[in-house]
C-alpha cells in the first residue's frame, strides 16, 4: 500500500453499497469493513439479491458492523439492479460499490478518503487497484488466472466509487445486464460520455479467488449475451473504448461450424468432407485446450490432473456454448437497444387505496369511490399515449369472502368511473398460498407487461403500500408510492419515489426519463 498524502483535506462523505448473494465471503468483507478507522462511511447498504431472501442476512450484517446498516431486498435481478437499489436510498456525495467477495486492508478507508479528496470536480469515479492472491507453490489454474485478470480490468465495481451526481446524470446501472458482467463497463462508458473523468486511485483491495466447480468456465459463457447488448449500445468498437480484451468468439464460431459441417456430412455419408471438418474441429479444440493448459499447473504439481480433466471437457463444450449465447443475445437485441433507461410505455395502478378508496373485501360496486385525483391522473397518462393497467391482490376470493364475479363487478364499476384500462391483472390467492403473482412478488407486473407487449422496465407501478413497490422492483419496473393513512413509515422511507397524490405521481413519471426506482 502506498503512502498516504500528507496534505490536510476534509474527509469525504461517502456511503458503501454491497450487493450480495449471502455467500460466506460476505462475513469476511463485513469483518474487514468493521475494522476500518476514520473516516468511516456515513451509510452502509447491503442488498440481498437472492430471489427468495431469508432474514438471516440482516442478522449477519447487524452482528458484524458496529454501526447501523440497511439491508434491502434485491429480488434476484442481478448486481446492476441491486446496486441501483442500494445507492438510491443513500444521500452522500460519493458512493463506493464493493463486491461481497473482496477483503479490505486495515487502512482501506484512509486511502479511499485520500483518493476521493484528491478527485477534482470533473472526476466522476475512482477505481481501486485490485490484488488477487495466487498460489505460490504451483502455477495458477485457468479459473485463478481469469480472476487475476481483474488486476488490469478497467472500472471494475469490485471496488469502484462514483459521485452521486454522475450516477444521477446517467440514471445508474443499466439493469438489462443481469449478470456481474459488462454492467460496470457500460456504466463507465456512459459516465465518460456524459463528460466525467474516471481515474484509478491509490487504494488497494484484496480480491481472493472464489471457490468454483469444474464447469464454472462453461457458465461464464453466458456473458456473450451481454456482449451483444454492449455492442448494440456502444457500437462495434466498444471493446477498445471499454478496455476489454478481444475474446475468442470468432475462433469459437469456426470451431462450432466445423463440428456442424462434420456432423451433417457424416449423416449424408460424405465421408471425406466429414473427415476434413472433423480434423479441423479436433485441431481447433486441441489448440484451445493447449492454450488454456500451458500456463497452468505442471504434471509434478497439485491440481494438474483435475485441471487437465477440466480443460479437456470444457474446451469441447465452450465453443458451441459461446456461439449459442452470443446468437441468443443478437436475436434478443436484433432491433437495437434504447439508451438506459428505456422510454416509459405503460403505467400500472394498484386498485384499492390508489385508484379508489379502500373498502376491505369490497364486493359491492355501489361502494366504489374514486380518489379525487384518479381521473385527472389517468387522463394525463392516456393523453401521453401510454397504456394503462390495474394490478390488484384480491385475497378475499381465497378466503371465501368474495366471489370472482363480485370482484369483476367492482372492477367494471371502476372502469365505468375512470375509463377503460388496457389490462386487468388480479391475484385471487391468499398470503399462505405462495403464488408467484401475489404482490410483493412480480407476477402481476410481468403478466401485465406481457399482455401489453412491453418490457417490464418500460412499465411504472403506482401504489399505496410497500408490496406495490416491491412487486415493481422485483419485476424491474419503475415504482412510485402514494402514501395513505395505512402506509407504514418504513414503507415510505424505503420507497425510491414518493408522491403526495396520484396526479403528482403521474406528473413525476411524465416529467422525463427515470430509471426503475429513480431518486426522489
Amino acid at each position: 500500500m502506498s503512502e498516504l498524502p500528507s496534505s490536510e483535506l476534509l474527509p469525504p462523505d461517502y456511503a458503501v453499497v454491497i450487493p450480495s448473494l449471502g455467500r460466506p465471503s460476505l462475513q469476511r468483507l463485513l469483518d474487514t469493513l468493521a475494522a476500518q478507522h476514520e473516516p468511516l462511511p456515513r451509510e452502509v447498504v447491503v442488498v440481498d439479491d437472492r430471489a427468495e431472501a431469508p432474514d438471516e442476512l440482516k442478522l449477519t450484517v447487524d452482528a458484524a458492523l458496529p454501526w447501523a446498516a440497511r439491508v434491502l431486498r434485491g429480488h434476484g435481478r442481478g448486481p446492476a439492479a441491486a446496486r441501483n437499489a442500494g445507492w438510491r436510498v443513500t444521500s452522500t456525495p460519493w458512493v463506493c460499490f464493493l463486491d461481497d467477495d473482496v477483503e479490505l486492508p486495515a487502512d482501506w478507508s484512509q486511502h479511499l478518503a485520500a483518493d476521493l479528496s484528491a478527485a477534482g470536480p470533473g472526476v466522476g469515479g475512482s477505481q481501486a487497484r485490485l490484488h488477487v492472491p495466487l498460489p505460490v507453490h504451483r502455477r495458477p489454474t485457468d479459473w485463478e488466472r481469469g480472476t487475476a485478470g481483474l488486476r488490469d480490468a478497467a472500472w471494475a465495481t469490485a471496488d469502484m466509487a462514483y459521485r452521486r451526481c454522475a450516477l444521477e446524470q446517467v440514471h445508474g446501472f443499466d439493469e438489462r445486464f443481469p449478470r456481474a458482467y459488462r454492467e460496470d463497463a457500460d456504466l463507465a462508458l456512459r459516465v465518460q460520455r456524459a463528460g466525467w473523468v474516471l481515474q484509478r486511485g491509490r487504494r488497494t483491495t484484496v480480491h481472493p479467488v472464489r471457490p468454483a466447480d469444474d464447469w464454472v468456465s462453461l457458465r461464464v459463457q453466458r456473458g456473450n449475451t451481454d456482449d451483444a447488448l454492449a455492442r448494440r449500445l456502444h457500437g462495434r468498437g466498444w471493446r477498445a473504448v471499454a478496455q476489454a480484451p478481444p475474446g475468442r468468439l470468432r475462433w469459437h464460431a469456426v470451431t462450432t461450424a466445423a463440428a456442424g459441417v462434420a456432423a451433417a456430412a457424416l449423416l449424408s455419408r460424405r465421408r471425406w468432407v466429414a473427415a476434413s471438418a472433423g480434423l479441423l474441429w479436433g485441431g481447433l479444440t486441441g489448440d484451445f485446450a493447449r492454450r488454456r493448459l500451458a500456463p497452468g499447473p505442471r504434471p509434478s504439481e497439485e491440481q494438474w490432473w483435475p485441471e487437465l480433466r477440466r480443460m479437456a471437457t470444457t474446451s469441447v463444450a465452450i465453443p458451441p456454448a459461446a456461439v449459442w449465447h452470443r446468437a441468443r443475445g443478437e436475436w434478443r437485441h436484433r432491433r437495437g437497444a434504447d439508451p438506459w433507461p428505456p422510454p416509459l410505455r405503460a403505467v400500472l395502478f394498484d386498485r384499492d387505496g390508489t385508484l379508489v378508496h379502500d373498502v376491505p373485501y369490497n364486493g359491492e360496486p355501489d361502494a366504489v369511490r374514486a380518489v379525487d385525483s384518479a381521473r385527472p391522473a389517468l387522463d394525463l397518462v392516456r393523453a401521453a399515449g401510454l397504456a394503462t393497467g390495474v394490478i390488484s391482490n384480491q385475497s378475499g376470493i381465497a378466503r371465501g369472502l368474495l366471489s370472482r364475479e363480485q370482484v369483476d363487478a367492482v372492477n367494471a364499476r371502476v372502469a365505468a368511473e375512470l375509463g377503460p384500462f388496457d389490462t386487468w391483472q388480479v391475484c385471487p390467492h391468499g398470503p399462505e398460498d405462495g403464488c408467484p403473482c401475489r404482490k410483493p412478488r412480480p407476477g402481476l407486473v410481468l403478466q401485465a407487461a406481457r399482455e401489453l407487449g412491453v418490457r417490464p422496465e418500460q412499465c411504472a407501478v403506482i401504489g399505496d403500500i410497500g408490496a406495490d413497490v416491491q412487486a415493481a422492483r422485483a419485476a424491474g419496473a419503475r415504482a412510485v408510492l402514494v402514501p395513505t393513512p395505512v402506509t407504514l413509515a418504513e414503507e415510505v422511507s424505503a420507497a425510491p419515489v414518493v408522491a403526495p397524490d396520484l396526479y403528482a405521481a403521474v406528473t413525476t413519471l411524465l416529467a422525463g426519463p427515470a430509471a426503475p426506482g429513480a431518486p426522489r
